[in-house]
């Protein structure tokens, strides 16, 4: 009973303190009375601090002396047992936030509460935080994006609830259009260095329904789109056998493919470098669905007969993405190219006539060995200049000039081989494709061979594309290229979600509030 009386006392008291500081029309002349509202956080009331969690916003911004008690009190009423205190407490931290200087830190412990298991709890949360990004977008999100850059235990929730409550509200939130577009998309940029593939389809669609990326934007920011992608491919790092590469590469057809023509000339190469050197871990699903896209546009650049030359770079890259996903699901090219497979599955669609399709790819195989080998005509017999060229060059600087040339045409030349390899076998009825690694990609670096002999005299190899059968250190050349970190952060399939919520020392990382 006296402990009963004693809490209707704090109660009453409080509330005293609370008319005195509205009716007082110079509140900083009652700092005590504000004071002892903060202290009535550390008291056993639990009604009083109920009471604390509401008076404590309403006059912050009175007290500019005192605003770090008073943040310091509201973290520790969020830490609380009592459910009523923390949702208080919640719904009062927008009304700390209208002072710039703490939207940030706010932003930060909101955002740590989303972790909570308790539904009422969390839809303060929601709104609290809706309300102070409402209030201050730039400061708000930042911190929010800091844990999905940083990896840390809370990210996944946070994702979610960017997705969910802040995404689908940017008309409203990101104004200035121009500005805000281009803050949400340089948060976005340092994200999704290390991300799952669900996470970067969401971010990259979020990016592509911006006005700065529309249709109408000019070609520079589909380019940064592009980049954006590329960097997550990392082309110079080494592969990771154990990633899975299939959500990038579905995204990368899905979104790049359909609208390859907008890219920049000098963009498209790297990108179907990227998804050759990605098709080898492409899993058997996502390689049924990735196929029309790379058979379309294999028809753009594979000529229906002898021309004067094609751009065997994207050929090559083509053709060996081509082999690598049909390797996985070779019934899918039956009604793709005409081709005959039996799988004894219902996908092979033997009943019903594709010949045309037929018809139009293997014509369109012939073309392209018909320009090829007369290319290759032209080239082998340019090939023996180059030693002349070199012995009569001047200065150093042709030298050098030249022998770049000669790379080039090196290079050119293992393409062309690559080529006339990669289409041999698909103008069978049910050919063969090629699943393993006995294509070397003429950019890669080529297999080295052991030299001859005779008579113990070392002799030099013939040259070749360096696509005999690889040495053991040679096998791992396509994955020691091309493609890393995207597909390694894109598979990360569990990451330490951190929803345990027990009370009292949970170490928010609250920074020096405590």
């Amino acid at each position: 009973m006296a402990a009963a009386d004693a809490d209707a006392a704090e109660v009453e008291r409080l509330y005293e303190l609370g008319e005195r500081l509205s009716s007082a029309k110079d509140k900083s002349e009652h700092a005590a009375d504000y004071e002892a509202i903060i202290a009535a956080v550390k008291g056993q009331s639990v009604k009083a601090k109920q009471l604390a969690a509401l008076l404590i916003p309403r006059f912050f911004r009175s007290f500019p002396a005192l605003a770090t008690r008073a943040m310091s009190a509201m973290f520790d009423l969020v830490e609380m047992e009592e459910l009523a205190i923390r949702i208080q407490a919640i719904r009062g931290f927008p009304l700390l936030g209208k002072d710039t200087e703490f939207v940030s830190k706010i932003a930060d412990i909101l955002g740590q509460l989303l972790t909570s298991e308790e539904n009422v709890e969390r839809d303060a949360v929601h709104k609290a935080l809706m309300s102070l990004i409402r209030q201050d977008v730039k400061n708000s999100l930042q911190p929010l994006f800091k844990h999905v850059e940083s990896g840390s235990e809370i990210r996944e929730k946070i994702i979610c609830f960017l997705r969910d409550k802040v995404f689908p509200l940017k008309a409203e939130l990101l104004k200035p259009q121009a500005e805000m577009e281009r803050f949400i998309t340089d948060l976005i940029k340092k994200s999704v260095q290390d991300v799952t593939g669900s996470e970067f389809e969401l971010f990259m669609g979020f990016l592509r329904s911006l006005s700065i990326f529309g249709d109408s934007a000019p070609r520079e920011s589909f380019q940064e789109l592009i980049e954006i992608i590329q960097a997550q491919a990392d082309l110079d790092s080494q592969f990771n056998r154990g990633a899975s590469s299939s959500k990038f590469l579905n995204y990368f057809v899905k979104q790049i493919v359909p609208a390859f023509e907008e890219i920049p000339e000098e963009k498209k190469l790297d990108l179907l470098k990227t998804i050759a050197a990605s098709s080898p871990y492409a899993a058997a699903q996502d390689s049924r669905q990735l196929l029309p896209s790379i058979v379309q546009l294999l028809k753009k650049y594979m000529p229906g007969k002898k021309v004067e030359d094609i751009n065997h770079n994207y050929v090559e890259c083509l053709l060996y993405t081509f082999h690598h996903l049909a390797h996985k699901t070779p019934n899918t090219t039956n009604s793709l190219c005409g081709y005959k497979i039996v799988t004894g599955q219902p996908s092979d669609r033997l009943g019903e006539d594709f010949s045309e399709h037929y018809k139009d790819f293997t014509e369109r195989l012939t073309g392209t060995e018909e320009t090829v080998r007369a290319a290759t005509k032209r080239l082998t017999q340019g090939m023996a200049d180059f030693n002349k060229a070199i012995s009569s060059a001047k200065t150093g600087e042709e030298k050098t000039k030249i022998k770049s040339d000669q790379q080039t045409a090196t290079r050119t030349m293992r393409s062309y081989n690559n080529i006339l390899i990669m289409t041999q076998p698909l103008h069978m009825k049910s050919p063969s494709f090629m699943g393993d690694k006995k294509i070397t990609l003429s950019w890669m670096e080529q297999p080295k061979k052991p030299a001859s002999t005779v008579a113990g005299v070392k002799r030099s190899q013939p040259a070749t594309n360096g696509n005999g059968p690889a040495s053991k250190k040679g096998r791992g050349g396509m994955q020691n290229q091309l493609v890393n970190r995207a597909f390694e952060g894109l598979s990360h399939g569990g990451r330490g979600s951190g929803r345990g919520r027990g009370r009292g020392g949970r170490g928010r990382g609250w920074g020096g509030y405590h």
